[in-house]
């Protein structure tokens, strides 16, 4: 089955420590510039989502409860056509999402979908 995001193992390791120290946890990726445009972890309920804002699905790491990942509507239809894969990597994130203080920042890689992957996610395509 095809999903639209998915986590590194080291993206894993850090939210079953953030989680172990803040609890649940949820994904927001916004359309604005900067720190905007990466993942930012929040306490579960923190970031309130909105009508346009989708839901990209649910990570599943052991040991934590499944981290759900929100888009923003408008960016939403720029990455519709993509994986995200969420990482992690050094470096100052930003101050409103969790890891900040760890010294580390997640951010999103991307692929574009196989044809089979894409007709499941988005139905097939029309000429």
């Amino acid at each position: 089955m095809a999903e639209r995001v998915g986590l590194t193992p080291a993206a894993a390791d850090l939210l079953r420590r953030l989680v172990s120290l803040h609890g649940p946890v949820m994904f927001h990726q916004s359309g604005g510039c900067c720190d905007g445009s990466a993942p930012m972890c929040y306490p579960a309920g923190e970031f309130r989502t909105g009508a346009s804002d989708v839901h990209l699905g649910d990570l599943s790491v052991d040991g934590i409860d499944d981290v759900p990942v929100w888009m923003s509507g408008p960016q939403f239809e720029y990455w519709k056509h993509t994986h995200l894969t969420i990482d992690v990597v050094p470096g100052r994130g930003s101050g409103f999402s969790l890891e900040a203080p760890e010294g580390v920042r997640f951010l999103i890689r991307s692929r574009l979908f196989s044809d089979e992957e894409s007709a499941e996610l988005n139905g097939p395509a029309t000429r």
